[in-house]
């Protein structure tokens, strides 16, 4: 009995310290998610308002084709982004981590100070970099690397260009907290043992940080999949994403249900994916608990 009303002492502040996390994501996070779904099952009435009847017709009207290729289109190119950032972030990472203690957060400065200045700011820069008459088109022009009928913005080249900017300092920092953990020992013992440096680096380096590859692919993905601004400046017509697509019918168009019918999709397709990895990790640590148990009960 004492045991049982020592382990409720100790909950209690745990509790108390845990509820307004809890209460700030059910009334910012939980709460509109759900208005969002409700709202998708309504229909929009002549004023542009929401109509008090329930329907199923906004759902399968944004599963119409049109819809379904700009949804594909912001699926994949979600994945090409997300796959860039990570093909750049992982080897910066990786050298930051090896440099000197004294230098690394100067580095790391560096990478983040871009993010000081306003994101539209940075996104009209691109915009201006990439223009027609723009140095970058004039420069490989010049240097005969495109031809002479390819321009440079307003397609989703640019979009993915520009994201993988704006995505890859938060995609360099989760993967450098875990290299700054890792012990690159390992390394000179495998390449001691007849490893090749490239074996090495993905046999035992990159496994070694899976925990921050895995975040940095969380925090990459999903903004990509909702982003707005940069197809909206950069991407023209054909560079049109789902988010676009909600921006749209939430203000011009006032469609609010279809709008959120829309966002309820998109959100469908983003945490599925991050549950089912959250409920497969969480699985795993509890079978590498209950075998450390059963080790640790079998050497008693």
């Amino acid at each position: 009995m004492n045991t049982m009303n020592h382990k409720s002492d100790k909950k209690l502040p745990e509790l108390l310290s845990t509820a307004p996390s809890y209460l700030w994501l059910f009334v910012f996070f939980l709460l509109p998610s759900l208005l969002v779904f409700a709202i998708a099952f309504k229909s929009a009435d002549s004023s542009g308002g929401i109509s008090d009847s329930w329907t199923l017709s906004t759902i399968s009207n944004v599963l119409r084709q049109d819809y379904i290729i700009v949804l594909w289109r912001t699926i994949w190119v979600s994945v090409v982004v997300t796959a860039l950032c990570l093909l750049l972030s992982i080897p910066v990472a990786y050298w930051i981590a090896q440099q000197p203690k004294k230098y690394r957060y100067w580095y790391l400065l560096l990478i983040i100070i871009p993010l000081w200045t306003n994101f539209l700011i940075r996104i009209f820069a691109w915009r201006t970099l990439l223009h027609p008459e723009g140095f970058l088109r004039t420069a490989l022009l010049w240097l005969g690397v495109i031809p002479d009928d390819m321009f440079l913005l307003n397609n989703m080249g640019a979009v993915i260009t520009v994201t993988v900017y704006t995505c890859l300092p938060f995609a360099i920092l989760p993967i450098f907290a875990a290299a700054e953990k890792f012990n690159f020992a390992l390394l000179e013992a495998a390449r001691d043992l007849g490893a090749s440096r490239f074996k090495a680096f993905y046999a035992i380096f990159l496994p070694g940080i899976k925990r921050g590859i895995l975040t940095a692919i969380l925090v990459v993905f999903i903004p990509a999949m909702g982003s707005y601004a940069i197809p909206d400046l950069v991407g023209g017509v054909d560079g049109e994403l789902l988010g676009n697509k909600i921006a749209l019918r939430a203000s011009a168009n006032r469609n609010l249900p279809e709008a959120a019918a829309l966002a309820a999709m998109l959100s469908i397709i983003i945490t599925v994916p991050v549950l089912a990895f959250m409920l497969k990790h969480k699985r795993l640590l509890r079978n590498i608990i209950s075998i450390r148990r059963s080790a640790g009960d079998s050497t008693k």
